[in-house]
């Protein structure tokens, strides 16, 4: 019975070791640099927002968690991207704000690019910093119709839409715009322009009028930026992460802590994310604070 009991403690004690560090694995696997066991307020997490902005799912999820991770100090959103859909950049930046008004700080640093809905999201953070040659901007909103009409004339195909009112075929690759329907469009897209100049006004307390000087599209450096009062200061990633680590009062260097991306297979790539860019690309009704150039 002895030897019985003995064993049985021996196993026990083995599934419990072997328990704790299948949990400390998967943590991990789970965190990029450094896993989330760190003393309270430790670490810097690091967000990305790169190419272009389709869905904010899994951004918001990404920035809810490390919210709510007690050893995470501070949130760095490393921005790489010409912008994107109107609705998921308004849906990001709801969060970054979110996450500021928590106590949590959030500084954005752009990279190489952070123009239209990506300075969108940024301008949610508590201090916004790019490179010197850094490419944003490109205040604006875009929305692309795609036109088949004239080339299915040419080889005989047409198309009859039986709707129930007058607008409900609005954008129809089918046929040509009318002049009220270009007049609704136009009236929809000031309207979603005035909520980016709303926000850019708001959150970098600039006066309206110096804005819309430069809210017309155009791209600008990361130092006329600066310049213009559209970014705090010129710095890189590793200048964010220093300026993250003092402003929660973490000496030296902090951990920096990301997810890993997961590794994608060829028949991923095929079948999925491709797809899904194919889809995107050519959805025919899509509001966009997107540079007007293919994106990264």
């Amino acid at each position: 019975m002895r030897r019985q009991g003995c064993l049985f403690f021996i196993l026990g004690a083995f599934v419990a070791v072997f328990a704790i560090l299948l949990v400390a694995l998967v943590m991990f696997a789970l965190v990029g640099e450094q896993p989330l066991l760190w003393p309270l307020g430790r670490d810097v997490a690091l967000v990305e927002v790169m190419g272009p902005i389709w869905d904010a799912e899994e951004i918001v999820r990404q920035l809810r968690r490390y919210s709510e991770a007690h050893s995470v100090g501070a949130i760095i959103l490393r921005i790489d991207s010409g912008g994107g859909v109107v609705g998921p950049s308004q849906e990001i930046y709801a969060e970054v704000k979110r996450v500021g008004e928590s106590g949590k700080p959030v500084i954005a640093s752009i990279g190489a690019l952070g123009a239209s809905g990506a300075y969108y999201i940024a301008c949610g953070a508590d201090s916004i910093m790019a490179n010197p040659g850094t490419i944003t901007g490109s205040i604006g909103v875009q929305m692309k119709f795609p036109m088949a009409y004239e080339l299915l004339e040419k080889v005989g195909v047409g198309f009859e839409t039986i709707k129930s009112n007058e607008y409900k075929d609005i954008g129809s690759p089918y046929r040509e715009m009318t002049d009220a329907e270009r007049h609704l469009v136009q009236d929809m897209i000031d309207d979603v322009y005035e909520q980016f100049i709303s926000v850019v006004v708001a959150e970098r307390g600039l006066p309206r009028e110096e804005v819309l000087r430069v809210a017309d599209g155009r791209l600008l450096s990361g130092r006329q930026a600066e310049e213009l009062g559209l970014v705090d200061r010129i710095g890189s990633l590793e200048d964010a992460v220093e300026l993250a680590g003092a402003m929660v009062g973490i000496e030296g260097r902090p951990r920096v802590v990301k997810e890993k991306r997961r590794q994608f297979s060829l028949l991923d790539l095929l079948l999925g994310q491709t797809a899904e860019r194919v889809g995107n690309e050519l959805a025919t009704c899509r509001l966009e604070y997107r540079m007007a150039v293919p994106a990264r």
